[in-house]
């Protein structure tokens, strides 16, 4: 069985949340079985793991409709794509696409880095259902990275292709030593996009009210919405720090009190998982995605009420209870594992390849 993953959807320099699926998946996935990589970029290679590789067109070309012509000369069995929208005409092989949320239904605003026509298209097909329908089955199998968001793509009905969950999971950050103990200083941290659904201003609103906390927005940020924030409350204690480092995070993450997240909608919940790895606790908004991401582990809070995270924090000052959260966190992060994801994929590649020849032979 010959693999390709489409990693084009990797991001140059620095990871968001696809680009480090693709890469955490395709890396645990070569330790098990062959793997090509299809690349749009170069420099997309300093974010993957040193495999094979084959440059091709890319996922925001006019040509991608037809990129299968492409990929056919590679005489794949199977192609995974961590989106939906890689382009199939002309293939002859097994697809597997990927969809990871619905976000963009509920809020439209396009990612910014987004070429402008490609922005008003991302408007225009998530006005309707439809499209996206037509997109997944045009697959053999679609993956999805949550439980939750595959009951939504079977309430919709998005798809009459099977639906395999593939969990997202983190990649490795040093631990400290363990077990932990309660660390000082009312360290927040915030890992997240600034856009209007990820809910920051609640935050923002929370530690206000906290004189003894300091809340450490850990992404890239635009001067305007830095100067927005800081004017939302201005008392807040806020550091920004505009994008950090694999090891600074890990270092923020160890010494913070919780991390806190009030988005409203969510595939996954990565920073969830990276938190908890090293046994810092999760105060979340009380939505679906995050409860089966936080199980028991995390703290529950009313995203619209910013004193409802005030008083979710409060409760982590219990005698033994930031402990107790740090333990069960580590248990809960423990499901989510890059090895785990890859078996259940290279799992539903040897099915979908292994149904589509019996296919082939029933009409021979």
């Amino acid at each position: 069985m010959k693999v390709v993953v489409d990693c084009r959807y990797t991001r140059i320099g620095r990871h968001d949340g696809i680009s480090r699926f693709t890469a955490g998946i395709v890396g645990e996935l070569a330790k098990r079985h062959p793997v090509t990589m299809l690349i749009s970029d170069r420099r997309q290679l300093e974010l993957l793991p040193d495999l094979p590789w084959q440059l091709v067109t890319g996922p925001t070309s006019p040509r991608e409709p037809f990129v299968a012509l492409q990929v056919r000369k590679l005489r794949p069995d199977i192609v995974f794509s961590p989106m939906q929208t890689m382009g199939s005409w002309g293939r002859d092989y097994a697809l597997l696409l990927t969809l990871h949320d619905l976000i963009y239904y509920e809020n439209r605003t396009p990612p910014r880095d987004l070429p402008a026509p490609v922005r008003l298209l991302w408007r225009l097909y998530h006005l309707a259902w439809w499209p996206q329908r037509v997109l997944l089955n045009r697959a053999d199998a679609v993956v999805t990275v949550s439980e939750t968001t595959a009951g939504l793509i079977r309430d919709h009905r998005l798809t009459k292709r099977p639906l395999t969950v593939i969990p997202n999971a983190a990649d490795d950050l040093p631990v400290p030593p363990l077990p932990r103990t309660r660390p000082t200083g009312g360290r927040l941290v915030y890992m997240g996009s600034y856009m209007p659904y990820k809910n920051v201003d609640t935050l923002v609103r929370a530690v206000a009210s906290l004189p003894d906390h300091e809340l450490h927005l850990l992404s890239g940020i635009s001067e305007v919405e830095r100067d927005r924030l800081t004017r939302l409350a201005p008392t807040a204690r806020l550091v920004f720090h505009d994008g950090v480092t694999d090891a600074a995070y890990a270092k923020l993450l160890a010494g913070a009190t919780a991390l806190v997240h009030g988005s409203r909608a969510e595939g996954f919940g990565i920073p969830l998982v990276e938190a908890m790895r090293v046994g810092t606790p999760v105060i979340v908004n009380d939505i679906p995605i995050f409860r089966e991401i936080g199980g028991d582990a995390a703290l529950y809070f009313d995203a619209e009420q910013p004193n409802a995270l005030v008083r979710a924090i409060a409760a982590l000052e219990a005698e033994g209870e930031w402990e107790r959260r740090s333990e069960a966190s580590l248990a809960q992060a423990s499901r989510y594992t890059w090895a785990s994801s890859a078996e259940r994929l290279l799992e539903l590649m040897r099915r979908t390849v292994g149904e589509r020849g019996r296919g082939r032979s029933r009409r021979g």
